[in-house]
């Protein structure tokens, strides 16, 4: 068995008057979160609101010796997908609103991660810092074509052009990763906010370094506010310990 340490900041960033990004810390539920709203202002803070408190209701009326986890990831998103659908045609200025999310739950020694959209979700490991999320947007489908490098994917126009989401249709298809904890390991659940802004060599130094959880998480948002701070940021980091 493992004990897990987990911490979340979110900050507006230096451009936007509000924060459409939303996080949760549930260890005691099993599971932690980052959502990052679209769909303008209140609409995309609603979805990101939306998605958190749908999983945060899945997670915590579930029984956790008869429930997997992976069917409760599924449960969360495919709820939220719905309800934000609904309220949308509930209210037409809402159209188009939705969210992308990372929802990672955790059973015994196992780990399972929901993923939708270009929020990402990154596992420091050994020294070594591996994506495990797979971001939904058209420039990483250039780059998987080999159409343009990483370099210009990061600085593309287009970079922000999402093809999956919470809440934008009735079907989404849902990326399931799934894993074995080991002690030592530490999760990243963040926003775009920080990934567009920060690169992976930054943000695996902050990891690395001996700082605590919650400095590590306030200082990848100031390298974010610093890089510019374009947009929300939110991280949320998990820590596994040995019980």
């Amino acid at each position: 068995m493992f004990r897990i340490i987990s911490f979340g900041k979110t900050d507006c960033g230096l451009r936007r008057s509000n924060n459409e990004d939303a996080f949760f810390v549930k260890p005691e539920f099993g599971f932690c979160l980052v959502a990052d709203g679209m769909g303008g202002a209140a609409a995309g803070e609603l979805a990101s609101q939306i998605f958190s408190e749908t999983a945060l209701e899945v997670f915590s009326t579930a029984d956790p010796s008869h429930s997997d986890p992976a069917k409760l990831v599924q449960q969360s998103f495919i709820l939220a997908n719905g309800r934000i659908l609904k309220h949308a045609d509930e209210i037409p200025e809402h159209k188009g609103m939705g969210c992308t999310a990372e929802l990672m739950a955790f059973s015994g020694d196992k780990f399972i991660l929901g993923h939708m959209g270009d929020s990402r979700t990154y596992r420091f490991k050994n020294g070594q810092l591996k994506q495990l999320s797979q971001d939904h947007s058209l420039v990483q489908e250039q780059l998987d074509k080999g159409l343009i490098t990483t370099e210009e994917a990061r600085k593309h126009a287009m970079k922000n052009v999402i093809l999956r989401a919470v809440g934008v249709d009735e079907t989404p298809a849902l990326d399931l990763v799934r894993g074995n904890l080991s002690a030592g390991d530490l999760f990243l659940l963040c926003s775009d906010g920080l990934s567009d802004m920060v690169e992976d060599a930054d943000i695996l130094a902050v990891l690395a370094s001996t700082a605590l959880l919650t400095h590590k998480a306030e200082k990848l948002v100031e390298l974010a506010k610093a890089a510019g701070g374009h947009d929300n940021i939110t991280v949320v980091l998990i820590e596994i310990y040995e019980a």
